[in-house]
């Protein structure tokens, strides 16, 4: 989450004047992460007794033709008893609406607080609520393809340039001995299902050990169920910097999501490389991120290094971190 665009107060209420949701009291915006400006948004009350939603106004690498697939997403998975927002539909019935030519929805505010340091039962949780919704994604007629694949990667990185060695010099070295041999081997083979793609401590709201909350799911697509759950390994069992590595936090994840959705063989075996292909595609992101923010967006930049400490701990480690126990 960001906020790149400033709406004002006449503005904020005109569009919130468009939902059955009461009258603007308040709206806050939200300096969090780095692809869509958002808000928090208080009302006088929707008939449902609501009075907070999140209001986000899509910016940066989404394509407008596929908000039908993310919020109709949120809504299939939310009717599933998913802990997932559901989207909060204006007068006229429509899940989105365009302020100044950006899209823009409303979601449903959910309670809970995200966590920076996860116990093992909150991580087992977590897991639980990932396989969740793998599962219950099976029957959403809506399809999309991953945008962030091996390929867009490479990409990335070519759009960089030479500004990768300014962000640190030994960003290129790194990038040109991971990224060729992850090109060559992807496991395509593997099952493929819907999956959130970005699922940071920071989309996940919980209260004690009770995940309330699966949100931001604006890179979710149709692709490696399993990438899914790498991508979350990475982003929950390192501390920040991603210098050090929380091996009970690992077991616990994994071992939630395999109490509601096992592993495969094959799965199982391709663990390490999903892994340092999930690092990499952070390092990608988050590198373009670092050169192509604006200085004036109310956004903190995130270090790419962060990953590259993480896709060289999986480069070593192999297999032990998915499959051997917590000491």
């Amino acid at each position: 989450m960001a906020v790149y665009t400033h709406l004002g107060a006449e503005d904020l209420e005109a569009l919130i004047a468009q939902y059955d949701v009461g009258q603007l009291v308040s709206a806050k915006g939200i300096a969090e992460g780095v692809s869509n400006s958002n808000w928090l948004i208080e009302t006088t009350g929707s008939p449902s007794a609501e009075t907070r939603f999140i209001l986000t106004m899509y910016e940066r690498r989404i394509d407008l033709d596929d908000l039908p697939f993310f919020l109709g997403l949120l809504d299939h998975l939310s009717a599933r008893a998913s802990p997932v927002p559901r989207t909060i539909h204006d007068r006229s019935g429509s899940a989105s609406r365009m302020v100044d030519g950006k899209a823009v929805a409303l979601i449903e505010f959910l309670p809970g607080v995200s966590i920076d340091n996860p116990t093992a039962a909150q991580a087992e949780a977590v897991g639980q609520a990932l396989a969740g919704i793998h599962l219950a994604s099976a029957d959403f007629a809506g399809t999309r393809p991953n945008s962030l694949r091996p390929a867009d990667w490479e990409d990335l990185f070519g759009s960089c340039g030479d500004k990768l060695a300014e962000i640190d010099p030994q960003l290129p070295a790194i990038i040109s001995r991971a990224l060729p041999p992850m090109l060559a081997s992807w496991p395509d083979h593997l099952p493929h299902s819907i999956i959130h793609a970005d699922l940071f401590p920071d989309n996940v709201l919980m209260l004690g050990k009770q995940v309330t909350g699966l949100i931001d799911f604006y890179f979710a697509c149709s692709d490696i169920t399993a990438y899914d759950l790498a991508v979350t390994h990475a982003a929950w069992c390192f501390d920040k910097g991603g210098r050090q590595f929380r091996p009970r936090i690992g077991q616990a994840l994994i071992a939630g999501y395999e109490a509601v959705r096992p592993l495969s063989n094959q799965e199982r075996a391709a663990m390490p490389l999903l892994a340092q292909g999930a690092a990499m595609r952070f390092i990608a992101t988050r590198a373009f991120d670092w050169i192509d923010t604006p200085h004036d967006a109310l956004v903190e930049r995130k270090d790419p290094m962060d990953f590259a400490r993480r896709l060289d701990f999986y480069a070593q480690a192999g297999p032990a971190p998915f499959t051997e126990a917590a000491p």
